[in-house]
């Protein structure tokens, strides 16, 4: 009996794929466990195997259309089997669903212009021909030292002869792809590196280049945009004296094995000022806000298609060493795709941190669901005035974004004033 597949949730906000390939096409065989797709989700591509034993008989996606999740991905069968009644069935359930989805929508607006009041958006679900193994990924697990490889990959290694244990995976879970084995380069022959674009000559023509957008910026877009769109958004900005913070932390670097930044010492110096300032530890629920009891903090990091957020967790309890050691993790799994959504959920505050790109000021957009983020300028040395005297001075300006709804202008300058106290005299956070 033929088995539809459908557009998998790959990830908690992932709303749409991509189909970035297809290792398969209508006619061949397919078994259990091989690899059928990769799909591009808003955080990273991933790898898609086959549930099913048979023949693929439909493919309802093609190479880099988009579709939304619980979308007819394929169908695997028995050669010859008539399959038009059920990709019919499936398309009407999508259809229904998203209708479903769209009365609901309108509803709530109806409802929302004739009692002013907010209603609460009515959670979608998934198509009827929809099964839970279908919409899942599948995860490779096993015992200590054995290898994660795709089947595919697989394939290629032996193919091209390459040796497993000396290929470093970038899939879920360091798990080998086949792009490790395209671009694989044995550990005793040095990359070669690219060769930079001709210079073009002067041209006297007008041209540009179309680029597609990835789910990643998708979904940055789309939340940023909210935010800043319904979110009131005000900014509060200072100057810190960082010749305490400066002193302190070449002291401590001087001992063999220990190693802090700046930004470690930003992240705890937030903590302990958000344990003193609760109300700046908030999220706007619409008809409630939220308050935190526990302090987990976000940093921004940059990757090649955008921007992710690892969480430090409790980071008010943990020490400058242990939140360095996890900032560092977590900027190395962001850049190898190797974050799990365990990582970037829970985030109560947020801290962008531009100052080691020379950047002096900048405004951030808050980042859902939090009500405040920081953003981090570069430390400049100026002339300051000390005990009447005007002598150089090492100065970093930080800015703080608002959710006027949650926060106000007065609770906000307290926190960040306490935030200073403790970067300008580095000891007390320890306290």
């Amino acid at each position: 009996m033929a088995e539809v597949i459908l557009m998998p949730k790959l990830s908690d906000t992932m709303t749409e794929g991509v189909v970035a390939e297809w290792h398969k096409k209508v006619g061949d065989d397919v078994e259990s466990g091989e690899l059928l797709a990769e799909i591009e989700t808003d955080k990273a591509t991933m790898e898609f195997e086959s549930f099913y034993d048979g023949k693929l008989l439909y493919i309802g996606i093609e190479k880099g259309q988009t579709a939304p999740v619980n979308e007819v991905l394929a169908i695997i069968g028995e050669e010859g089997e008539d399959i038009d009644k059920l990709i019919a069935e499936a398309k009407q359930g999508s259809e229904d669903a998203s209708k479903k989805k769209e009365d609901a929508s309108d509803a709530s607006q109806n409802d929302a212009e004739e009692e002013k009041e907010e209603v609460k958006p009515t959670e979608q679900k998934p198509a009827a021909d929809s099964k839970p193994r279908e919409t899942a990924a599948v995860q490779t697990s096993g015992d200590s030292g054995r290898i994660f490889v795709s089947p595919l990959a697989k394939k290629l290694a032996e193919d091209k002869g390459i040796d497993l244990n000396t290929v470093k995976g970038s899939g879920e879970n360091g798990r080998i792809i086949k792009r490790d084995i395209e671009n694989y380069v044995p550990y005793d022959k040095p990359q070669s590196s690219s060769k930079a674009p001709a210079a073009k000559g002067l041209a006297l023509t007008e041209s540009y280049t179309d680029e597609n957008i990835s789910q990643m910026r998708k979904t940055i877009a789309k939340r940023l945009a909210e935010s800043k769109f319904t979110a009131p958004h005000f900014y509060l900005t200072l100057d810190i004296d960082m010749d305490n913070a400066m002193t302190q932390r070449t002291a401590v670097n001087a001992n063999e094995g220990v190693r802090i930044s700046f930004n470690d010492m930003i992240i705890k110096a937030c903590a302990v000022a958000l344990r003193n300032h609760p109300k700046v530890n908030s999220a706007w629920l619409g008809d409630k806000i939220r308050r935190y009891d526990h302090i987990n903090i976000g940093v921004a990091v940059a990757v090649e298609e955008g921007l992710l957020v690892p969480v430090v967790r409790f980071a008010d309890t943990k020490g400058l060493m242990q939140i360095g050691a996890e900032v560092r993790e977590f900027a190395q799994k962001a850049k190898e795709k190797k974050l799990q959504p365990q990582d970037w959920e829970g985030n109560t505050f947020t801290i962008s941190n531009l100052g080691m790109y020379n950047i002096e000021e900048f405004t951030a957009i808050i980042n859902p669901p939090d009500s405040c983020i920081l953003a981090i300028g570069a430390i400049k040395q100026v002339p300051v005035v000390k005990d009447g005297q005007v002598v150089p001075g090492n100065v970093m300006r930080v800015t703080l974004s608002c959710d006027h709804r949650v926060v106000d202008g007065v609770t906000g300058s307290e926190f960040l004033n306490t935030f200073k106290s403790y970067m300008e005299n580095p000891m007390m956070m320890l306290v």
